[in-house]
């Protein structure tokens, strides 16, 4: 479904990610771990289009991402979660879910899928009408993931979605991720929860310094010895 081949992106001089390759099928959860600094937010906005890449390519389904602008790669179905929620905090609720709905392939059923969300996410019906800012931290984290499925996405892309979040927030917004794909949206995952996203994940990468280091399933990486070192501290 998602393929970046050999992709290398810079900031001015600073080159950010180092011939990266990797893979996404679709119906998978594939998660991308990594120390702080590594290029993992880096390389979820090289697919949506706000970085371009200097050399390499990247492909949705066939088709070449790295040449659309970032509306035209959500058009293709290809929509990301950013990290910090980025809600618009004066809006309502229901405001900030219609906001999603705003692609071509998202507006004629924008009314479907918005009772869709909210049956998916009864905490939003109760809140509709009040102001995103107002909500408690779990509960914009999940406006932010159902403003991203209002846009229909067949490719969901999330970033550190369980940051700054209790444990059994945390719990809550696993549980989301894993429905969102048994409902058949392929997820890739970025994420500082290390043991529950790769636990959660049928396969992952681990990026060092711009650079893919180690790949497998889920379960081969949390048994990696690299892994547990450097993530799990063991």
């Amino acid at each position: 479904m998602l393929e970046l081949e050999g992709v290398d992106v810079f900031y001015g001089d600073l080159q950010a990610l180092r011939g990266v390759s990797l893979r996404v099928e679709s119906g998978e959860i594939v998660t991308l771990v990594g120390g702080n600094g590594a290029g993992k937010t880096t390389m979820l906005r090289t697919v949506s289009g706000l970085l371009r890449p200097r050399r390499g390519e990247i492909r949705f389904e066939g088709r070449r991402l790295d040449r659309l602008p970032p509306d035209r790669i959500v058009e293709a179905g290809v929509v990301q979660v950013p990290e910090g929620r980025k809600l618009f905090p004066s809006l309502t609720v229901r405001e900030n879910l219609e906001l999603g709905a705003y692609t071509r392939r998202s507006r004629p059923a924008r009314a479907r899928t918005l009772e869709d969300v909210m049956a998916r996410f009864p905490i939003l019906r109760e809140r509709a009408a009040q102001r995103a800012g107002s909500l408690s931290g779990g509960e914009q984290q999940m406006c932010v993931i159902a403003r991203a499925l209002m846009a229909r996405p067949s490719l969901l892309m999330l970033d550190e979605p369980s940051l700054g979040l209790a444990p059994m927030v945390v719990q809550e917004i696993f549980r989301i991720i894993r429905e969102i794909n048994a409902r058949g949206v392929t997820v890739l995952l970025v994420e500082q929860n290390v043991r529950q996203a790769l636990a959660t994940s049928r396969r992952g990468y681990v990026l060092e310094n711009g650079r893919i280091v180690l790949s497998g399933t889920g379960q081969e990486l949390l048994e990696s010895e690299q892994t547990l070192k450097a993530y799990l501290g063991r």
